[in-house]
């Protein structure tokens, strides 16, 4: 690892933490809307899932966060400039941001069924995988409304998506569903 850090000048990124703030941001979305953090976390809390069409472990994990969506996400994105009407749908925000370009995205979006809103990195620079420390995908972290990371998963966690559907469901008043079937055999990790 010590050439790593040396190609980074003696530092080595990490993956923003439990109990870090949430950095704020702006991006625009598949449908050339412009999502804003800071928006979408005055009406509740956020999902971000990162990733990378060709990781084979976003994959796996993106049509769990689908799950996650159908049964608890809800309602519309606010965007930039939207008026923040906390009565349509369901408190929680989910997203996704890619680090791909937008025809790329649409393809993978479109061959695992997702179906919930998502962010276009810049595949340049990086902007927002950057300030959140980013180092392997999928990442996903829920944000409390108050822009605290609750947590922080890389890699797939089972154990993290369960707590991710808790919370879910909570901040929406439901019981929680089941994400994953009896009949399925789910790894209880994979590697991003």
């Amino acid at each position: 690892m010590t050439w790593l850090s040396r190609m980074f000048g003696g530092k080595t990124m990490q993956t923003l933490s439990t109990g870090s703030k949430a950095p704020d941001f702006t991006l625009p979305v598949m449908d050339n809307s412009i999502f804003s953090l800071q928006n979408a976390l005055s009406r509740g809390p956020v999902l971000l899932a990162f990733f990378k069409i060709s990781c084979p472990v976003c994959q796996y994990a993106f049509p769990f966060f689908e799950r996650i969506y159908r049964a608890h996400g809800g309602g519309t994105i606010p965007t930039m400039g939207e008026p923040q009407d906390k009565s349509h749908g369901g408190k929680v925000t989910i997203v996704g941001v890619s680090q791909n370009e937008p025809n790329d995205t649409k393809q993978f979006l479109q061959r695992f069924g997702v179906t919930f809103p998502v962010l276009l990195d810049n595949t340049k620079t990086f902007p927002v995988s950057n300030a959140y420390g980013l180092t392997n995908v999928p990442t996903a972290f829920w944000i409390a409304e108050d822009g605290e990371i609750e947590i922080a998963s890389v890699g797939w966690s089972k154990a993290d998506v369960e707590a991710i559907a808790r919370k879910a469901a909570e901040a929406n008043n439901a019981k929680a569903l089941p994400i994953f079937q009896p009949t399925e055999q789910i790894a209880d990790f994979r590697a991003g």
